[in-house]
């Protein structure tokens, strides 16, 4: 190809939107546990079972060492640039799951990073499950924020 064919109006719109395609991909990124610092406490992420992790829609993510510094950092947050709010499925370590869909635990039976007990599960049947074992509260996305935000 020659150097005249890459200044060419066309190829040269069609290089720009390959690059603006392949370089915004609004997805969740593998959290580097024992590497990676929390984004909200600069805590290092260890705990596979808590970690949390926001994608915003022009796919920049943003990873947290567990749901309550997530939960915190979303007060910062114009929640109109959200794609995407993650939490880890406590039964399935390094599994990131919707927290807008997750049931959440909180139960002193169960340790979390930042100490507020605070475990996801993907679904409520499988937080019930953990429930009956563990004394606590569950909680849907929208009731874990206001919890946090009193």
């Amino acid at each position: 190809m020659k150097l005249t064919s890459i200044t060419n109006p066309f190829i040269l719109s069609v290089l720009v939107l390959i690059l603006f395609i392949t370089g915004c991909k609004v997805e969740p990124k593998p959290i580097a546990y024992g590497k990676e610092g929390c984004h909200f406490c600069s805590m290092t992420i260890v705990d596979q079972q808590h970690a949390a992790q926001i994608v915003t829609r022009k796919g920049k993510v943003f990873s947290f060492d567990a749901v309550e510094c997530m939960v915190n950092y979303t007060k910062e947050l114009d929640m109109d640039e959200v794609q995407l709010l993650l939490c880890n499925h406590y039964l399935v370590p390094e599994e990131l799951i919707d927290a807008t869909k997750a049931t959440f635990l909180i139960s002193e039976q169960i340790p979390s990073p930042m100490g507020a007990f605070l475990t996801g599960f993907d679904t409520r049947h499988a937080a019930e499950e953990i429930l009956g074992t563990n004394e606590g509260e569950l909680f849907t996305w929208e009731e874990l924020v206001q919890h946090f935000n009193k």
